[in-house]
């Protein structure tokens, strides 16, 4: 499989034509976001195609070793296809001002540059050197604990999963789940069901809340619910990388 995969699609054209302004409503409210479809089911197809080749992987992790959950996910190397690094960047380039608004929202002094590139070029900085784009497969039974993907010092607040299969077709179950804990509240959860092609922005640490005081961080994580039946692969974009 070559890198062809997917500059004919202009993926960065479609990522421009996303409602923004809901998404960025939705992700203030509730530190998530869907995006509807993105990804055309030849595209989709194109990506699990390359999960067993290994060389365009990096890395491989299988969750049970871990106590991560029941299923495995491989990193991305470099180069990454075309329509990842492309989402990427695009991606990235919406989602700074939000980033930035958050920071200033919680007194951080986090500083995000306008491009994924000198983003990098800060993680690098900080010896988070490895790419973090990656695919996931889960087979029946298979699970993702409550989780933040946070890699080194440099961290980006928001992160991307797209879905490769198709629901009620090639799998059952394995909702995206989110959870979002206030200070002095229980928690609160989400369970996203998305199919093929359809994708989610969400905060991978927190968000700002307002409250009678300012702003105070709800802490939010992630994870992945059973797979009933068949095999669901999904895409995440995290766009900070890691050490």
């Amino acid at each position: 499989m070559n890198n062809r995969i997917i500059s004919r699609a202009a993926i960065g054209g479609r990522i421009d034509a996303l409602d923004w302004e809901r998404i960025e409503h939705d992700l203030d409210a509730r530190g998530y976001a869907t995006t509807g479809k993105l990804l055309r089911a030849a595209e989709c197809g194109e990506l699990i195609a390359l999960y067993d080749d290994r060389e365009r992987f990096r890395s491989r992790i299988v969750m049970e070793r871990f106590r991560y959950g029941v299923g495995e996910y491989k990193y991305f190397a470099q180069p990454m296809p075309e329509i990842v690094e492309q989402a990427r960047v695009a991606l990235y380039r919406k989602l700074v001002a939000t980033a930035k608004r958050w920071a200033q929202a919680l007194s951080d002094d986090d500083d995000y540059p306008t491009s994924l590139a000198r983003y990098l070029a800060r993680c690098h900085a900080h010896g988070q050197t490895k790419p973090t784009p990656l695919i996931l497969r889960y087979e029946a039974g298979g699970y993702n604990c409550l989780h933040q993907d946070i890699y080194g010092k440099v961290a980006f607040p928001l992160q991307f999963t797209c879905m490769l299969t198709r629901r009620g077709r090639d799998f059952e179950g394995g909702e995206l789940l989110l959870v979002e804990q206030r200070p002095r509240a229980q928690s609160r959860g989400e369970a996203i069901a998305l199919d093929q092609g359809e994708g989610i922005l969400f905060a991978n640490r927190f968000h700002p809340v307002a409250g009678a005081r300012g702003y105070y961080r709800a802490t939010m994580r992630h994870g992945v619910s059973t797979i009933t039946s068949g095999l669901r692969y999904a895409m995440g974009i995290i766009f900070h990388d890691a050490a």
